[in-house]
């Protein structure tokens, strides 16, 4: 599939952000955990990745959380990979 938005090359370059925080953030999770998610948490990633960088590094430092269950279960799973 063409637009495909769990292609490992679009996710890649979606990991690439604005703020370097952020960028060896996801891209570190993507090496490491994403593999290891199931099809519906790798598509809540895929999602995640689509939200703003001020968002993201906010609810990255605690500081909020995303109001959908979903995407705030991912957020959760970011921060813990981060702190292992």
């Amino acid at each position: 599939m063409i637009n495909d938005p769990l292609d490992p090359a679009r996710l890649r370059w979606a990991c690439r952000r604005g703020m370097l925080e952020l960028d060896v953030l996801l891209s570190k999770f993507l090496d490491q955990a994403y593999p290891k998610l199931t099809a519906a948490e790798q598509v809540l990633f895929a999602k995640l990745l689509s939200c703003q960088d001020t968002e993201l590094f906010h609810w990255f430092l605690g500081q909020g959380a995303p109001e959908d269950p979903g995407l705030a279960s991912m957020v959760d799973k970011v921060r813990k990979h981060a702190r292992h």
